[in-house]
């Protein structure tokens, strides 16, 4: 299909409205016209701006399907394979498997597996779809040859969520294999009720408890092929939204490790989701069981943070060669503990990390080792949790769509990896429950609490999909999901106005500030934020990425949203807000909110309230879910640069550096998952690979990095990084929906700064130099490189403004304190939070008023302001 003469592409997303034949591959490709209608090929006779040829196919579409539902026999409760022989009539030109299983399939034709696909046909509401997945098989055909299907519990009929298990689900499968031979013929093989099925070596497969696998299951019981039963049941089929998931990572063992206690345990150096494979030889009789843990507790293997997961891999051999890993189940771990062999080949073990396969976009070194080490937290926590839906972890009895989590961390996901399809598929999952629940949004998927909703959590609906335009700049997309934005916002509107109209959200369930440090206790679940407040706030957002999705599509009912948004807007100053523009809700991510979303009556005064309450906190974060998840880049957006590196930096708790001291590689639950001691704080509700404190990542590339998107796509960037000198050096690169930019700076060694960045083709930038004296400067694709001197010195990281605390973790630092202003020391070795807070200009200011000598003070801070950074 070609595009007419003379018109135009978007480069970002472009439609094309052609008619679709069912099971028909499309190839194209593209080529990029230079200036004056000049093509790649006549311009520079260049084959890289002619791109391969590339495809897609069809899936069945509107074809009727040959094949039928199939089951077992009734009162036969084992996990079933069924198989089918056939001879191929000729040369074959092209194969086709179409096939679904509930709960979890696995096909494979003579011994070997159709397609990649692990867990497949994937999470859903199978009330409202089942997928089926298209493999080509085509390699795999033989003359005479066999075709099997396998299936598990899964999350159909397994234990899962918060409900029980239904023992009276059937497995079930359907299949149709499409071969085309070269003579022009086609043969469908469809299941029915010629199919053959037995009891396979799966005794146990569940997503919370494992898997065994037993080969002498059958050994001295009666396992007869049998036939196949057709089934009546009305199961809505559906070609796949979900991307392929299957292994993306190997992982080898990091260390054998005995325990005190006895136990040989693996340990893989890394938290992840996925599976462990075994090719060690085991004797026939050989009980092999594997348990899998996030922690070690006094040296020795744990997992009761899983609460009731078993979380175990069971294999009792036959005595044959094969490659040992579990087919049905998945687990998050980084400790196995292997029991069952008398000897254990650690280099026979190997990590399958599994994920939806996604690009990686988002590169990040810096100088700072621990950064870098938390920058990969992020990304793995992110791995670890999207396994075809974003759960909210990976290892414990829950592996839940948690809506609230995914929301706060969708845009550092963004540039982390092209979640484009991936999260399509999840939209598409809480569009069709919002359909069946008059508007609402779930708090989570599959939604077995039908009408529960919350703030933050639910605004999903609106949150992700303009996210999502702005990092991918897809219309057709942003009109897809307008919809389930409209319906949402409608949805709390209607409840409003039951209650009168009051434009505000004062009513029904609400997380809040999920897990906030300000609460009762720092392990209580709501924080001290007014959750009524953080409500009103998040409709006042979704209200206006309604009318902002509105005007992009060019709907008339931008108007009536954006009144909305302002009606919102005048109802939250009117009832949290004094009449001189103080903010009533007196917590850190009340502040948050209000400079973030823009609501207040004097912004100056946000900002300065905001420091003092902060101050009042001892520079500690007390935000959980909320307010936490958007510090640091809410800082930076607002002149608080200074600070929001402060909270990145801090290596005690609660801070991100905390847990990366205490040997984290994914992101907690928790700010004390972990307790200083290296014990677990609690084993309620925590988890060791959590994803939704990762977004401090957005920091990192936003403002550390400063790539910020100003057209959506990434079409055009704003350049402007903020250096500090405890990274030590910046290099970043975003393989953005416009093309790759790059960003990276360092600090030299005379003081002057060096910065160098890269535009795709196509696409523009504004660059920013800081304290350069220079105009913002347009620019074009392109590399560009500056070095100059700057109007401060960023080689010093302390001054008179810096408090105690900060310098205390300085060895020059602490040295100045201790000649010349031996008070804070005496402060510092009392660990007074409140006194170790101060500045060396508050200590002055308070002896000054006092009468008190000052001088020793000046010295003190004009040594301290001397002192250069080391990066160790």
């Amino acid at each position: 299909m070609a595009v007419r003469e003379g018109s135009s592409l978007n480069s970002l997303a472009e439609t094309f409205e052609f008619e679709q034949k069912p099971c028909t591959r499309y190839y194209c490709r593209i080529t990029v016209e230079a200036e004056f209608d000049e093509t790649a090929e006549e311009a520079a006779k260049s084959d890289i701006a002619v791109s391969e040829v590339c495809y897609f196919e069809t899936a069945k579409l509107d074809q009727s399907w040959k094949g039928q539902w199939i089951t077992t026999q009734e009162g036969d409760h084992f996990h079933p394979v069924f198989k089918k022989e056939f001879t191929t009539s000729g040369k074959v030109r092209s194969a086709r498997l179409y096939v679904s299983g509930l709960g979890l399939f696995e096909a494979l034709i003579n011994g070997e597996k159709a397609g990649m696909d692990v867990l497949a046909p994937f999470i859903s509401d199978y009330a409202e779809y089942v997928q089926y997945c298209t493999y080509d098989v085509k390699s795999l055909l033989q003359e005479e040859n066999r075709i099997q299907i396998y299936l598990g519990n899964g999350w159909y009929k397994g234990r899962f969520g918060f409900g029980k298990p239904d023992p009276d689900k059937k497995f079930l499968c359907i299949a149709e294999l499409r071969i085309e031979y070269e003579d022009g013929t086609t043969e469908v093989l469809g299941t029915d009720d010629s199919w053959m099925y037995q009891g396979s070596e799966f005794e146990l497969t569940d997503i919370y408890d494992g898997e065994i696998q037993n080969y002498l299951l059958w050994e001295e019981k009666e396992n007869p092929w049998k036939k196949a039963v057709t089934s009546e049941a009305k199961i809505p089929l559906s070609a796949r939204y979900s991307p392929p998931l299957h292994e993306m990572e190997a992982l080898p063992v990091k260390e054998l490790i005995h325990t005190p206690a006895g136990e040989t345990v693996l340990d893989f150096g890394q938290n992840f989701a996925g599976m462990i494979e075994c090719c060690q030889k085991l004797p026939k009789g050989t009980h092999m069981k594997l348990e899998f843990g996030e922690i070690l507790q006094d040296g020795n293997f744990y997992h009761d943070n899983y609460r009731t997961a078993r979380s175990v891999f069971e294999y009792i051999s036959d005595g044959l060669d094969r490659v040992i890993k579990p087919h049905f189940t998945f687990y998050g771990f980084r400790y196995v503990k292997v029991s069952g062999l008398t000897e254990v080949l650690p280099e026979c073990f190997i990590g399958r990390a599994v994920y939806s396969e996604m690009e990686q976009t988002g590169e990040m070194t810096t100088g700072n080792e621990k950064i870098n080490q938390l920058f990969q937290n992020t990304m793995w926590g992110l791995k670890s949790n999207f396994l075809d839906m974003p759960t909210d972890c990976p290892q414990r009895d829950e592996r839940l769509g948690w809506t609230g989590d995914a929301q706060v961390f969708c845009r550092t996901a963004g540039y982390h990896m092209d979640t484009r399809a991936f999260y399509h598929k999840f939209q598409h999952d809480l569009r069709l429950d919002q359909i069946k629940n008059d508007g609402k949004v779930a708090v989570y998927l599959p939604n077995n609490l039908p009408g529960m909703t919350s703030s933050v959590w639910s605004d999903i609906a609106t949150f992700m999909p303009y996210m999502l335009y702005e990092y991918y700049g897809d219309q057709s997309a942003l009109k897809a999901n307008y919809p389930m934005m409209k319906d949402w916002v409608d949805s709390i509107i209607r409840e409003d106005e039951k209650r009168g109209a009051q434009y505000l959200w004062n009513f029904g369930f609400h997380f809040g500030d999920w897990l906030a440090l300000d609460g009762a206790t720092e392990q209580s679940n709501y924080g001290r934020t007014d959750s009524h407040y953080v409500a009103s706030v998040y409709y006042y957002a979704s209200a206006l990425y309604v009318a902002e999705a509105a005007k992009i599509l060019g709907l008339e009912e931008e108007e009536k949203y954006r009144a909305l948004a302002g009606r919102i807007y005048q109802a939250i100053l009117d009832e949290f807000f004094s009449p001189n523009g103080r903010l009533t809700v007196d917590t850190q991510t009340g502040y948050i909110l209000a400079l973030r979303f823009g609501i207040y009556r004097d912004k100056e005064r946000m900002v300065k309230d905001l420091r003092n309450r902060i101050k009042k906190d001892c520079y500690r974060i007390k935000g959980g879910f909320v307010g936490a998840t958007m510090m640091s880049t809410v800082l930076a957006e607002n002149g608080m640069a200074d600070l929001a590196y402060d909270f990145l930096f801090f290596e005690k708790f609660p801070g991100w550096l905390y847990e990366i001291n205490l040997g984290a590689t994914t992101i907690w639950e928790r700010w004390n998952s972990v307790l200083p001691d290296g014990k677990i704080s609690g084993t309620g509700m925590n988890s060791l690979n959590h994803y939704s404190y990762g977004s401090v990542a957005e920091f990192l590339y936003r403002h550390a990095a400063g790539i910020i998107p100003v057209e959506p796509g990434f079409k055009k960037v704003r350049f402007e990084p903020k250096p500090d000198i405890r990274l030590g050096f910046m290099k970043c690169s975003y393989e953005s929906a416009s093309g790759r930019y790059v960003s990276e700076w360092k600090i030299n060694e005379d003081g002057s700064l060096t910065f160098r960045f890269e535009v795709p083709f196509g696409a523009s930038a504004v660059i920013v130099l800081p304290d350069s004296g220079r105009e913002p400067e347009e620019v074009t694709a392109g590399q560009y490189e500056y070095t100059y001197m700057p109007d401060r010195d960023y080689r010093t990281p302390f001054g008179g403004g810096t408090r105690l605390e900060l310098l205390a973790e300085n060895q020059e630092a602490r040295k100045v304190l201790e000649t010349y202003v031996p008070q804070a020391v005496a402060a510092i070795a009392t660990e007074n939070i409140e006194k170790m807070s101060e500045s060396l200009y508050e200590m002055q200011a308070q002896v000054s008023m006092l009468g008190g000598p000052v001088d020793h003070y000046k010295e003190a801070i004009r040594k301290i302001e001397e002192i250069r950074w080391q990066n160790r």
